[in-house]
């Protein structure tokens, strides 16, 4: 399991209830359910990924995220979690408000694009970064719409969202002292545990 499902996995208690939005081929769902005995849903368009959580036994449902999430009631879930998908989403703030709806606590995660790299290299080659962490040319990126870890911060506290915890991590999905004190510039990956005020 990669190194950030297996932070998040950490957050997540013995027989909780989840919905993994854009849960892929259904990694954290089928450890979940293995190790944690929590059960849930996957929420997934990709034809391949849908088969994958077939196969592994996980309950998943092939849904658009940006429909929205009106076939779930309120607090339906313990959590709702939503991995490297928010910045691929047409109306993240709509996608986060739902999520805070429809379970107790959220767990988001997204690339961190205020990080000192994508900054260094947009500002010396004056061209959108590509490397092994973002991969994607400006023109056939699924990253629609890009957000720092202090833009979704000031988000959350706009809109009445309250950060419970953090984790900024690098691509290898390691905590330095840097990404500790200086999340916005250090931080590669953000990993966010969230609830409604």
């Amino acid at each position: 399991m990669r190194d950030d499902l297996q932070l998040i996995s950490q957050w997540i208690p013995k027989g909780a209830t989840l919905l993994d939005l854009g849960c892929g081929d259904g990694t954290l769902l089928a450890w979940l359910g293995e190790h944690k005995q929590a059960q849930g849903y996957g929420l997934e368009i990709n034809q391949d990924n849908l088969a994958a959580c077939f196969e592994k036994g996980v309950n998943v449902l092939e849904q658009d995220l940006d429909g929205g999430l009106g076939n779930f009631q309120n607090h339906r879930f313990d959590y709702v979690v939503m991995t490297q998908a928010l910045q691929a989403v047409l109306r993240p703030d709509q996608i986060l408000n739902e999520m805070v709806r429809v379970g107790r606590e959220a767990i988001i995660t997204f690339p961190n694009f205020g990080h000192w790299k994508i900054r260094a290299y947009l500002g010396l080659k004056g061209r959108m970064p590509v490397s092994s962490a973002l991969p994607y040319e400006w023109y056939n990126t699924p990253n629609i719409h890009l957000c720092t870890v202090q833009d979704f911060e000031t988000h959350c506290r706009k809109h009445g969202i309250q950060i419970l915890e953090r984790q900024v991590i690098n691509r290898e999905h390691r905590r330095s002292i840097l990404s500790k004190w200086w999340p916005n510039l250090f931080g590669e990956i953000a990993i966010y545990r969230v609830d409604r005020k």
